[in-house]
């Protein structure tokens, strides 16, 4: 499975970018999908993820109320909608997919696949 991740860019503190993540292909190895930042020198942190199968999903409690996740299983897309953004969201954000049994993850250490990232930057 082939992640490739776009919509990153520079935005001022308030407003709002989409992420998107498209994948090769949604197969039986992959039910769910997740969103992860990183900023030189910290751990990768998990963002949100989503149950292809049934939408359900998880969010960081650092982004809940102003990030949304969702797939388009017809475009083999998931998005990450993200509003009301901070300086302290500035990372690299790369998408990341794996088959967890309808469990859902935001532990890097869970998923097999990964994109290349696309940079935020939120400036204040």
């Amino acid at each position: 499975v082939q992640l490739v991740e776009s919509g990153g860019g520079l935005v001022q503190a308030g407003g709002s970018l989409r992420l998107s993540c498209a994948a090769s292909e949604f197969t039986f190895d992959v039910d769910a999908i997740a969103w992860f930042r990183q900023v030189p020198g910290k751990e990768r942190e998990g963002v949100s993820c989503i149950s292809i199968s049934d939408g359900t999903t998880s969010y960081a409690d650092s982004v809940k109320g102003r990030f949304t996740i969702s797939s388009d299983n017809a475009k083999n897309t998931v998005y990450l909608q993200m509003n009301s953004l901070k300086p302290e969201d500035t990372a690299n954000y790369y998408c990341a997919a794996d088959r967890l049994a309808g469990y859902k993850s935001l532990s890097f250490r869970m998923y097999s696949y990964w994109g290349r990232g696309t940079q935020v930057t939120v400036s204040s």
